[in-house]
């Protein structure tokens, strides 16, 4: 095996995705009922390297088996996203009361978290990040969160549900304004705050965070025996497929990895332009 392959089969192993195009799976060893992850990355046509960063893991902690799964879609650079690979599952995982309230705990740990990033600004750049992370505790309770457009959306007996919210400078115009920002809408262009970010929250920005948030939004769903998968992905994804759209591509794909490479390439082509990372978990 040619040293290449030996370092793309550990990372397929570890279960993290890289700055480059990139494509794994794993499955629980735990849990009472199977469950499998794939992820599949594919860079987008801009001129600037992959910004997609991913986890996607079990580990074991204490007595108890945690999926770890994330997409971090940077701009302006890919060393934030990249120290939230590093970096935000461990701050969640630290927090003292994450076994008894685990939806504090990564609220807590998100916004310390941000402040890191601001705090490392000179080491870090001024480049920010999206997030959406799921942690999935012993194969039955599912804890989402995001801040910014990538997206977590649920399969429960064919229907799809989304467990994130899209933070669109749009719908938090209020807010914006009243830290003193403001949102512009340009013709053929989406809403930006102050005229550069095309999303109300966000990890790092240093130089809009006093217009920006870094709160997630945070959702905990039981996974029962009606609930097949879900899908974790960047917006390159969203913008070009419904949520619905995306349940339906692949509900029929009983291999995770497969089914995340058959999202990214229907994004392809449906002429998504941006970098694309998606995560499927299977429950059979």
């Amino acid at each position: 095996m040619m040293g290449r392959d030996i370092i793309q089969r550990m990372k397929e192993v570890a279960g993290f995705g890289s700055s480059t195009s990139d494509t794994g799976k794993g499955k629980s060893k735990q849990s009472a009922r199977r469950i499998t992850h794939g992820f599949h990355l594919v860079k987008g046509k801009s001129r600037h390297a992959m910004e997609d960063y991913l986890v996607a893991q079990f580990r074991q902690v204490k007595n108890s088996e945690l999926g770890l799964f994330a997409i971090f879609d940077g701009h302006l650079g890919h060393d934030v996203p990249n120290y939230l690979k590093g970096n935000l599952f461990e701050n969640i995982l630290n927090e003292p009361n994450f076994w008894t309230n685990p939806e504090e705990a990564v609220m807590k740990a998100y916004q310390m978290t941000d402040e890191t990033i601001l705090d490392k600004s000179g080491e870090l750049g001024r480049g920010g990040s999206t997030a959406v992370t799921a942690i999935l505790i012993d194969g039955e309770k599912l804890v989402i969160a995001n801040v910014g457009d990538s997206r977590a959306v649920l399969c429960r007996k064919g229907a799809a549900k989304q467990l994130s919210v899209d933070h669109e400078p749009d719908k938090e115009r209020s807010e914006i304004e009243n830290k003193g920002g403001f949102v512009t809408l340009l013709p053929g262009d989406v809403p930006r705050v102050d005229g550069r970010l095309a999303v109300a929250r966000a990890f790092g920005d240093k130089s809009l965070k006093k217009h920006l948030s870094s709160k997630p939004h945070v959702k905990v769903q039981m996974i029962d025996s009606n609930v097949e998968f879900f899908i974790l992905a960047s917006d390159g994804l969203w913008k070009v497929m419904t949520n619905q759209e995306a349940v339906d591509a692949i509900r029929n794909i009983k291999d995770a990895q497969t089914a995340a490479k058959r999202l990214t390439e229907e994004a392809v082509s449906r002429k998504s332009k941006d970098d694309i990372s998606c995560i499927v978990v299977r429950f059979h």
